[in-house]
């Protein structure tokens, strides 16, 4: 069955079930077409979704793996239904292009359905086994039992520049079901239309599964002390988390001065730098520069992967990939940005930038409004050591190369890195030795590090890592992509000597 398009919104809150009105409206502001008029959240409705979480898990806590499995598939099912629908009301309301809605929400239900296929197999569990030696001298060992347990309710936050992947039904959603715990999310307000029909779809799958109505809730809008009540709520276990360095570490220092700390993962922020040694920008200086033009470009700048910045050594085949990179950049035209106040900011970004001691602008452009054009400026090393500005990221479609005078100033620039979630080698065999060098630093800086290639592919499998020390997550052991996320949501719980009759049927 397919759900007709052009969708309308109906505005309300999905709460345990129900839709749920309020008297206090939003409106949105798409990039194109109709605004709609939606029930902004308050703490009352958090505090309902929370109370009908903490409900559904004494059963989806301790459902069976296939059940949860069949859930997740159906949620697929559902959003497929709704293909065209959410295609429509997402490029009006984000400004994102058809083939890249189109492309996330297959990502999306193919998340959902990794997750369905992992929990099956059961690795996940991580259960080990000890066995009772009564014989044992001095003393005898019991009977010893381990097994990951979910949490408990989880909240999660829609991200901006995934209405789709990492928002309702996202990754986060995903993994946190899979586990066995209920999901209260905290819908993004640059998407809420798309953000309701998502939620229709995991509601329909709830009710076709006959699954506990609590299990998934959806709050819209609301001001900062809704997005506070929803990480204070004594019910809720732990919260997922992308979004803005400041918004993001505002609610982790809450989830920690809660009386009960709960864990906080959060994908905050990324420069994520890339190092062209010398013998590959030789060979390959100006298709390097195309590239990293292209991915830099890619979705108007508003990937948490983006490649901003480049670190080079200075000399003519380091002029040549700088001018390879400017010219590519000077063919882009301009790109909706996904909110107002993200156009903002990256003009923001771009005027701290151009204003560092020492930058050099080598490609300028105007943009205004809600549109993004690109940027790409230029600073040496000793510019950049000790300018903790210019080691910001920007959200948008801006470059800056950071030239150096020598392998040691290269190094010493990897070691100043804050954490990130991508650092990129581009190498051939003559650079060998260098990278070796630069990775046991890399591997410490960030979660993922790649060779001659661009970060802003995340492949979504079992071996994916997307996280990296603060700034680029809160939690450096997590991972927000891939079958590991499932993780976050669960913990350890040793069973001694409990008969067999007792233990959760995943031991047996």
């Amino acid at each position: 069955m397919s759900i007709a398009s052009p969708f309308f919104p109906h505005g309300k809150h999905f709460v345990a079930g129900a839709r749920i009105a309020t008297e206090a409206q939003f409106r949105s502001s798409p990039a194109a077409g109709p605004a709609h008029s939606f029930s902004t959240g308050t703490p009352a409705r958090v505090d309902e979704a929370c109370r009908a979480a903490e409900e559904a898990f004494s059963s989806f806590g301790y459902s069976a793996r296939e059940e949860r499995a069949v859930f997740l598939e159906t949620i697929a099912d559902e959003i497929e239904a709704r293909a065209e629908a959410i295609t429509g009301i997402g490029t009006q309301e984000t400004g994102l292009p058809t083939p890249r809605l189109v492309s996330e929400r297959g990502r999306t239900v193919m998340q959902l359905r990794l997750f369905a296929a992992h929990i099956r197999l059961g690795d996940y569990l991580d259960r080990r086994r000890d066995a009772a030696l009564p014989e044992r001298q001095p003393l005898p060992r019991p009977d010893l039992r381990l097994m990951q347990r979910p949490v408990g309710p989880v909240a999660v936050f829609g991200a901006s520049n995934f209405p789709l992947a990492f928002s309702v039904a996202g990754g986060d959603t995903a993994s946190a079901l899979a586990a066995g715990c209920p999901v209260v999310v905290k819908g993004h307000s640059a998407h809420p239309g798309t953000s309701e029909i998502v939620a229709e779809a995991v509601l329909a799958a709830t009710t076709r599964r006959g699954l506990h109505p609590g299990v998934f809730s959806l709050i819209q809008g609301g001001r900062r002390d809704v997005g506070e009540a929803l990480v204070q709520h004594p019910l809720i276990r732990a919260v997922g988390f992308t979004g803005s360095l400041a918004g993001g570490r505002a609610l982790f220092d809450l989830c920690a001065a809660r009386p009960d700390p709960i864990p906080f993962f959060g994908e905050l922020g990324s420069v994520n730098p890339m190092f062209l040694l010398p013998a590959a920008v030789a060979a390959r200086g100006e298709a390097i520069g195309q590239g990293w033009a292209a991915s830099l470009t890619m979705s108007a700048g508003q990937l948490c992967t983006n490649p901003g910045i480049a670190v080079v050594m200075s000399g003519p085949e380091g002029e040549a990939f700088a001018e390879a990179a400017r010219a590519a950049l000077s063919r882009v035209p301009p790109q909706v940005m996904l909110t107002d106040g993200i156009a903002a900011a990256y003009r923001a970004g771009r005027d701290r930038v151009a204003s560092g001691a020492g930058v050099q602008a080598l490609f300028t452009s105007t943009c205004d409004l809600r549109h993004a054009t690109p940027y790409l400026f230029r600073a040496t090393g000793k510019d950049w050591l000790g300018k903790h500005a210019l080691a910001e990221e920007v959200f948008g479609p801006l470059g800056l190369i950071v030239t150096v005078e020598s392998i040691g100033e290269m190094l010493d620039l990897a070691r100043s890195l804050a954490g990130q979630l991508t650092a990129s080698i581009h190498m051939d065999d003559a650079d060998t030795e260098l990278a070796c060098a630069l990775l046991p630093i890399l591997e410490r800086k960030a979660g993922r590090v790649l060779a001659n290639g661009f970060p802003t592919g995340v492949e979504v499998c079992d071996a994916m890592v997307h996280g990296g020390p603060y700034p680029a997550s809160t939690n450096f052991g997590a991972t927000s992509v891939g079958t590991l996320s499932i993780r976050r949501w669960l913990r350890a719980v040793c069973y001694q000597n409990l008969p067999e009759r007792v233990l959760p049927k995943d031991l047996l």
